[in-house]
């Protein structure tokens, strides 16, 4: 882009605009969601005006004053042409020297205002940054491109989206993320209100307000008070953290869409609110490798783990001497992104083919959380106690005793399990919150429903089973009355080897 040449904003080739200073991309009128990485990688790329850019010169552009391996460079190239699709080959390798952009460049400029130049009246322009307490990420999200665009077409769409998911599952950097990219659209702002914190649920309007600074004391804060300030803007509230407040949350996002047709809400939870206009997004884990896959970096659990190692020890090589290893800590850890970020945060210290073998314990193993985080992210225990303490008795009762499951059980034999000894009560509420709280998962595949405990959550729950004193209960009236429905555990004692994929080398991409 020419210095000095008015109006100019960014630059063209086929049907795609770049605008570097927004750091926005166009196919057509349609944004395309691309990575801060990748993003950097095509500027330093169509800034060449096409010549070859080693692959160090990019990397040193990209990654300044960072230690990065080659192949992390070629992630974020094959996530490029991915974008580009059927017009990758505008990204040319060549080898031993670097890449090359092909593309015909060209600069576009503001269009011009028809109302300006006829001399009509203006509406008052937009602020090029609208306000917001939204905090600048920390790191780049990794491999979530698909649930973010989801978010963010039901963020078009609808004026509340609830993000529901089990502990550590990513609700929060996601939700933050698709707030970043709702920014520009909202003149009034976005605003984050935190709620993990409170203790009281009577406090979430003045948290509300006090995030988006409006002058109210605690007793004059009621959820419609707080919602009729917003009555004539145009922003969106984020409630991050509801499921300890559930009650309150939901009163105040109905507040909020009844008060104003302009605000926004998107809420995370391991719960949904359950509130009328409301559509819940589940965030699934990363992808985890089977165990003949090849090519683990195309799995977002490997890709996360890698990233996260090499923050801490640079000279992290990710090669089939540890592939196995690798896979296998995903697979243990159901592609949790907090659980990874943790192991990753280990490996430094145990190597990655130690830790993989000491996973059985991991609950007491994955101990080392961001020292900022909150306290139920520190440790992989304490964002489970977290979950397990918002539960009733009975919840509470039916979760342990369903961790004797090694696998997928049906309804009649969570049942048996779950009313061993008490067999007059019915459990279908409780196992429904239990799921709805994102505690069990349920799959529907043209038959009957089948349920499952994550790993992480069954070895906490055959933690609290042991406590409880009823795990050779369970287990023995499991082996004597049910043995052809399903199969428990083995106890604690005997734990399970992690199992390994026979082969899985990770190849660069």
């Amino acid at each position: 882009m020419e210095a000095g040449q008015e109006g100019t904003e960014g630059f063209a080739f086929g049907r795609f605009r770049i605008f570097p200073r927004q750091r926005r991309m166009l196919a057509g009128d349609e944004r395309v969601e691309l990575g801060s990485r990748a993003f950097d990688v095509l500027m330093a790329l169509i800034e060449a005006s096409g010549t070859v850019v080693s692959k160090d010169a990019v990397m040193n552009r990209v990654w300044p004053d960072r230690i990065v391996e080659e192949n992390t460079l070629q992630h974020q190239i094959s996530a490029l042409r991915r974008v580009l699709a059927a017009d990758s080959d505008l990204i040319r390798t060549i080898a031993g020297r670097g890449y090359q952009f092909t593309g015909e460049i060209r600069t576009v400029s503001a269009q011009p205002n028809p109302r300006a130049s006829a001399g009509m009246p203006q509406p008052a322009p937009t602020p090029s940054h609208p306000p917001t307490n939204l905090p600048q990420p920390m790191n780049d999200m990794i491999c979530r491109d698909i649930e973010l665009k989801e978010v963010l077409n039901l963020a078009s769409d609808h004026r509340l989206v609830t993000l529901t998911g089990t502990g550590g599952i990513g609700k929060t950097r996601l939700a933050l993320e698709a707030a970043r990219r709702l920014l520009p659209q909202l003149p009034d702002g976005v605003w984050v209100a935190e709620l993990s914190s409170l203790c009281d649920a009577s406090l979430v309007p003045v948290t509300i307000a006090a995030a988006i600074g409006l002058d109210l004391v605690a007793a004059e804060a009621s959820a419609e008070r707080v919602a009729a300030a917003f009555a004539t803007k145009e922003l969106l509230i984020v409630l991050d953290t509801c499921e300890h407040v559930i009650d309150a949350a939901a009163r105040m996002a109905e507040a909020l869409l009844g008060a104003s047709a302009r605000v926004k809400v998107i809420a995370t939870s391991r719960e949904a609110l359950e509130v009328d206009g409301e559509w819940v997004y589940p965030v699934k884990p990363l992808s985890v490798p089977a165990e003949d896959a090849t090519d683990l970096l195309e799995y977002g659990s490997v890709s996360l783990f890698v990233e996260r190692t090499r923050a801490i020890q640079p000279g992290f090589t990710a090669d089939e001497t540890n592939a196995l290893a690798i896979a296998a800590i995903c697979q243990r850890l159901d592609g949790i992104p907090l659980a990874i970020e943790m192991a990753a945060a280990q490996a430094a210290t145990l190597g990655v083919s130690n830790l993989a073998d000491r996973l059985d314990d991991h609950l007491r193993l994955l101990t080392r959380g961001c020292r900022t985080a909150l306290p139920r992210h520190q440790t992989l225990r304490a964002t489970l106690d977290w979950s397990y303490e918002l539960l009733t008795h009975s919840e509470r009762a039916i979760l342990r005793r369903l961790a004797v499951f090694r696998g997928a059980f049906g309804f009649e034999s969570a049942r048996a399990l779950a009313l061993y000894n008490d067999n007059a009560r019915d459990i279908t509420d409780d196992l429904m919150n239990l799921v709805a709280k994102s505690l069990v998962s349920v799959e529907i595949n043209g038959g009957s429903p089948r349920y499952r405990l994550l790993q992480t959550t069954r070895a906490y729950a055959r933690e609290k089973l042991a406590e409880s004193g009823e795990f050779d209960g369970v287990a023995h009236h499991h082996a004597e009355h049910y043995p052809k429905l399903e199969h428990p555990s083995r106890p604690s004692r005997y734990p399970r080897r992690t199992r390994r994929p026979s082969r899985s080398p990770i190849r660069p991409t």
